[in-house]
């Protein structure tokens, strides 16, 4: 029996993109368009005639913005959104508070040349729309984007005993995983070793990712630059475009940046992140994978494993895309699986236990 395809609502009111959209979807073989929409209320008469599995929905829209549709949506009735933004700054701050909202993940319209580029994209539009289709819808984050910086219940922070340039965090994440970073960096102290990320997300919009994060985190944290020092109390995001991995220079690490061919379709690369980080640094890291679709991360963090690093996996209820953390499961790279809102706590407890194993040796 045939698989019915993913059923996908176009909301832009570009009718060059509308039609673009469609003809990159319907030459897919597992979805189809079920309608497209200028705008969000002729979109909303759509939703309840076609059900659509996926909307993807533009930001700038007449009558009624893509945010104000975005929340009203979610909130009355909870679908897969694709966002589609302009690559601009004010593109990616918009873009991140619809993923705040609600949304899935979000493609990038191209400055020039919009059907060509769009084109182009053809592959990594159809990847997210199948993820979308796959995603568990979770509750809007938007409610929770100030929540409080405490550390979790029943722990205190980091003392200065920890604060070590030696242990090293690092977290790999795809679809969904902007969300969940920022759940497991909000709680982490002042005092935290240095944290790692390897998130997939395309070239410009890293630096208000990082920015935004800064603002809500205790530790510092930004866009990694090639060749700076890795230090406690910082945490450092793979750019856009580029593959970060862990380096030596004498006593210290350093991040290296790097634009080598993608690896597992990806740049930055999980898997590069966490095989340089069990070669570097061993059992001095905790790894984590969070939500994300397909294999990325699985090989590398079973080598941290093997190297003597500890490693986690977020479990499938909390995933939006469980794709990611299943397949390191299934290869046996977790020393642990943990829901996303115990991740931090987790992580804690296992750099107080190690650092309560080196005191007792001394």
């Amino acid at each position: 029996m045939n698989k019915q395809k993913i059923k996908v609502l176009c909301v832009d009111d570009s009718a060059l993109i509308r039609s673009v959209m469609t003809e990159i979807i319907n030459s897919q073989p597992d979805m189809t368009v079920v309608g497209t929409a200028a705008d969000p209320l002729v979109a909303r008469e759509l939703i309840k005639q076609t059900n659509p599995d996926v909307l993807t929905l533009d930001v700038e829209m007449p009558r009624m913005d893509g945010l104000e549709f975005l929340e009203k949506l979610m909130r009355l009735r909870p679908m897969p959104v694709l966002m589609v933004s302009s690559l601009t700054e004010r593109g990616s701050e918009i873009a991140f508070t619809a993923l705040e909202l609600g949304a899935v993940d979000f493609v990038t319209k191209p400055k020039l040349g919009v059907r060509d580029g769009l084109l182009n994209y053809t592959e990594v539009i159809a990847t997210k729309i199948r993820a979308a289709a796959a995603a568990r819808l979770l509750p809007s984050r938007r409610s929770t984007a100030a929540k409080s910086l405490d550390a979790p219940p029943g722990e205190a922070p980091l003392r200065s005993p920890l604060l070590s340039t030696e242990k090293l965090i690092i977290i790999g994440a795809s679809t969904g995983g902007t969300e969940a970073i920022r759940d497991v960096l909000q709680p982490l102290p002042s005092d935290s070793p240095a944290v790692m990320i390897a998130q997939h997300m395309p070239p410009g919009f890293t630096k208000s990712f990082a920015q935004r994060l800064d603002g809500l985190c205790r530790i510092t944290v930004k866009e990694a630059e090639h060749g700076e020092r890795v230090l406690p109390g910082h945490a450092y995001i793979a750019p856009g475009g580029y593959h970060l991995s862990l380096a030596r220079s004498g006593a210290n690490y350093v991040a290296h940046l790097d634009q080598e061919p993608p690896v597992n379709r990806h740049r930055p690369s999980i898997d590069v992140l966490f095989d340089s980080v069990a070669k570097h640094a061993g059992r001095n890291a905790i790894g984590v994978i969070l939500t994300g679709m397909g294999k990325d991360g699985a090989e590398g963090l079973l080598r941290m494993k093997q190297a003597g690093a500890y490693t986690l996996a977020q479990d499938e209820a909390s995933c939006v895309v469980f794709g990611m953390p299943r397949e390191a499961i299934a290869l046996g790279a977790a020393n642990e699986i943990a829901p996303l809102s115990e991740m931090s706590r987790r992580v804690l407890a296992h750099l107080r236990s190690s650092f309560g194993e080196r005191v007792n040796r001394v």
